[in-house]
Formats: C-alpha cells, sequence, structure tokens
C-alpha cells in the first residue's frame, strides 16, 4: 500500500444498521467484494482485490446513518491538539485500532464530522480514482468564515476559490466564491493538486440540516450508476448532472446513507 501524505483522505467507512443490507447495495452498485474483519461487526470492501472502504454496523441506533471520512496524519496527538486550539472538538480520543492504525473523530467548527488515521500496518486505500473506489471528498458548512482558517491551520490546507464555473476567482475580488478546493501544503494550490474542497450549505435547504462531508466514488457510467442505486432500493438526491470535471450525482443508499458518484470527464463519451 502507498504511503499517504499529512492531511491526504486515506479512508472512508459508512455505519450501517444492517451490514448484509449493505453489502448487498454497494456489492451491486459498485461490484465491490467483501472481507470480513476479523470477527468484528464490520466488513473491508474491495474492488478488483483492494482495498477501498469498510461497513460497519451501527454499535448504537442513535447513531447517524453515513460515510465518514479520515484524514492522514503522522501524529495525531498533535493532529488532536491543533483540532482543539484552532476550535475543533474531539469526539473519539486516539484509540488503537488492533495492529492497523490508531484512530480519532473530530468535528470542525462548523460541527461536520471526519475522522484521523495515523497507519500502522494499514496506511489506507489501496485503489482510489478508479472505477468502484474513492475519488473526493467536500465539507459542507454554513460557516466557510470559520471553517476556511480551521482546515488551514490544522491540516495546512491551501484553498483555491472557484465560480459556478469551477474557474480559479483568486484574481477576481468580485465574483461569487461557494467552492474551494483544498491542496496539501507544499503544492502548488489548484485543481492538479486538490484532495477536497468545501463547500457552502445555502438558504435554499432546511435550517435544520448539519454540516456534513460528502464522499465521492468514481463510476464508469453516472446516469448508468444513479438508476442502478434505486433499482437496489436507493434514491436520488441531486440527478446526474454536468461539472467542470465529468459529470456526477448524489445519492442515497437503502439504509439513508448520502454520497456522490463521479464519471470524470475521461469517461464521458
Amino acid at each position: 500500500m502507498a504511503a499517504f501524505a499529512h492531511s491526504a483522505p486515506c479512508w472512508v467507512d459508512v455505519q450501517l444498521s444492517d451490514l448484509e443490507a449493505g453489502k448487498r447495495f454497494y456489492g451491486g452498485l459498485f461490484g465491490w467484494t467483501f472481507r470480513a474483519g476479523d470477527g468484528m461487526p464490520f466488513a473491508d470492501a474491495l474492488s478488483g482485490g483492494r482495498l477501498v472502504a469498510a461497513l460497519a454496523a451501527k454499535k448504537d441506533g442513535r447513531m447517524p446513518t453515513a460515510w465518514g471520512v479520515y484524514f492522514a496524519t503522522d501524529d495525531i496527538r498533535a493532529t488532536v491538539a491543533a483540532i482543539r486550539e484552532h476550535g475543533g472538538q474531539i469526539i473519539t480520543d486516539p484509540v488503537r485500532a488492533g495492529r492497523a492504525g490508531i484512530v480519532a473523530q473530530a468535528a470542525d467548527p462548523g460541527g461536520a464530522v471526519f475522522g484521523l488515521w495515523q497507519p500502522e500496518e494499514r496506511e489506507g486505500f489501496e485503489r482510489q480514482n478508479k472505477p468502484g473506489s474513492f475519488c473526493w471528498t467536500e465539507v459542507h458548512t454554513r460557516q466557510p468564515e470559520k471553517v476556511d482558517p480551521f482546515y488551514e491551520k490544522v491540516f495546512g490546507f491551501r484553498g483555491t476559490d472557484l465560480d459556478e464555473a469551477g474557474n480559479d476567482v483568486s484574481g477576481d475580488a468580485e465574483a461569487l466564491v461557494d467552492f474551494r478546493m483544498w491542496s496539501p501544503e507544499g503544492t502548488e494550490p489548484g485543481p492538479d493538486t486538490a484532495v477536497g474542497g468545501r463547500s457552502v450549505i445555502t438558504d435554499a435547504f432546511p435550517a435544520e440540516m448539519p454540516s456534513y462531508f460528502l464522499t465521492y466514488f468514481t463510476v464508469a457510467d453516472c446516469d448508468a450508476a444513479a438508476e442502478l442505486a434505486v433499482q437496489l432500493g436507493g434514491r436520488v438526491s441531486a440527478p446526474p448532472f454536468d461539472i467542470p470535471y465529468g459529470r456526477m450525482a448524489v445519492l442515497v443508499d437503502d439504509q439513508g446513507a448520502l454520497f456522490a458518484v463521479l464519471q470524470p470527464s475521461e469517461l464521458l463519451p
């Protein structure tokens, strides 16, 4: 497995009430196969024989049914301290996950939850940016003025603001900016180096909608994936539409977990 740079998204998992139903849905949608977690209430998901995600049975029914993303860190305790220092909250203090690594959960100043992963035997994804695997994550928030500096200070992200057409607007102070791409520290900020992003929840959405991370998976055919999700018992939250980087849709699985699929531009007809 390739090592992940500090602050890079390195893993995703979904918390489900019915683990076996989750296997049927995601196995049908992405062609995933599954490997039991040594008697634990979770299953590793594989695409082409390589690790791409995990499905976990919820320990408590009050937990949200949701996809979670984990960011790599080479010093989880230092990252936890930085989160607290810059206005975030620690939900779960660092705990060892067997020999795989050390994990913690946190929330940014807007309330969006994410994970931290300090690897030992398991680095993270063995496959990404290919059909059936992770390709992108973005936080949706109502408080960009608090969230932007938080991620810059905690993870060293450098932002590129985009307009609605996906163009860099760094030189146009009057442009309407509602999306920011994150590039790791030490790289030239821009779409070519971006590993995630920040979007704004507008007043068009219900006030009770919390901040959240949206996880994207690559697919070979966005429209077909949306249709298949419905056939498998899920639903379409945002029908397929074109963006500067391909064609995407926002879907909900048969247990209520929200996620997105992206057909990259190079896979479009």
